[in-house]
């Protein structure tokens, strides 16, 4: 009814719903499909590991009861993972709760957020929520632009987010750079860093975010089990903070907020470090296949340190992506991030790489 648009709080009136990709379901019903691979959400291909399944099958047999709200084996874990305190983790269900908690922790209206663009939209999301003003810096050389950024800072800022990786470039920002730049701000001003991608990562200048946090600077590092751990179904993030900072944020969480399913699985995958680093060598495999696919197809692409290569298709990306679907294959378009031509493409397994270079062969030089 017309009377809710004038009830609801202007800022959620301003809100874009944001649009995941497709899922390969979906893609079945609507074209018959059997087979399709994604290739849009940047999901581990080799699937989470089997010490993780098995634990949360085992965790099964206790959904009668609440999950423990303090995550205590999974922060124990975690901790001695990192050799970090505990008092500076933080559990969510994915990371991307904890940038909400942390927005709902210290925004108030009219309250001045930093973030790049084109970058997470759940930056976006987050800041407009809570009615924040935004500066929005745009990339350059499609990179986080951290001069520019530190001239936005004011004294009403209170966040700045970075993602690093960058999503959807892959770009990384590197030290010494970054530490200057969060040494250089005022008090008062949080740097949320998002390394999602951090696994993947394989550039020795990628600065250590964490021992910022031990250092007690004013940062708050994001990490998830979504992506090189392959729980992406589970949504479980977790982060470092400084204490000060991270009892803060956990003022607004809601209770018992991580299944105890997540919490097992998310231990357990922690340990696996064989399939961590299987999942690392198929994506430097397949990015190097991609690399020489798109230069042979004359494309420009970004250099990535994450498991997606950000490509420019020279064509609508929505043209190719719905020729693509009809071949089976899904992939992320640009146009969520303001560059049309342009899709993201998350890396497969080789069969599926094969299959998406031998796809957009057929469509670009068939033009």
């Amino acid at each position: 009814m017309a009377i809710w648009d004038e009830r609801v709080r202007k800022c959620v009136q301003r809100l874009k719903p944001y649009i995941p990709g497709k899922p390969i379901e979906e893609v079945q019903r609507e074209l018959g499909l059997s087979d399709v691979i994604k290739l849009a959400s940047n999901e581990n291909p080799l699937g989470p590991s089997p010490k993780a399944v098995e634990a949360a099958m085992r965790a099964l047999s206790h959904v009668h009861l609440y999950p423990d709200d303090s995550c205590y084996r999974l922060k124990k874990a975690i901790a001695e993972h990192y050799c970090m305190p505990e008092d500076c983790i933080l559990i969510g269900r994915g990371s991307d709760e904890i940038l909400l908690h942390a927005a709902l922790a210290f925004i108030e209206p009219g309250d001045e957020v930093i973030y790049a663009h084109p970058s997470f939209v759940m930056y976006s999301f987050v800041s407009t929520l809570m009615d924040a003003k935004e500066h929005v810096v745009p990339l350059k050389d499609f990179t986080h632009d951290l001069d520019a950024m530190a001239e936005c800072v004011t004294e009403r800022t209170k966040l700045i987010f970075i993602s690093n990786p960058n999503n959807p470039t892959g770009t990384i920002v590197k030290e010494p750079n970054v530490r200057c730049f969060v040494e250089s701000l005022p008090n008062g001003v949080l740097v949320i860093f998002d390394e999602a991608y951090r696994e993947y990562v394989d550039d020795e200048a990628f600065p250590n975010t964490l021992d910022y946090v031990r250092d007690g600077l004013s940062v708050l590092t994001l990490r998830t089990f979504s992506k090189a751990y392959g729980l992406a179904g589970l949504r479980i993030g977790y982060g470092f903070a400084p204490p000060c900072i991270a009892e803060l944020i956990s003022r607004v969480r809601e209770p018992f907020n991580v299944s105890s399913i997540a919490q097992a699985a998310a231990e357990a995958a922690l340990q696996d470090k064989e399939h961590v680093e299987r999942s690392r060598e198929l994506v430097i495999e397949g990015k190097n296949m991609l690399y020489r696919a798109f230069d042979e197809l004359g494309l420009k692409y970004v250099p990535t340190q994450a498991n997606f290569i950000f490509v420019d298709l020279g064509i609508d990306s929505r043209e190719a992506f719905n020729q693509l679907l009809r071949c089976g294959i899904i992939i992320r378009t640009g146009e969520i991030f303001g560059m049309p031509t342009w899709a993201r493409i998350t890396i497969g397994k080789p069969e599926e790489n094969e299959r998406l270079v031998e796809a957009l062969k057929k469509i670009l030089l068939c033009r």
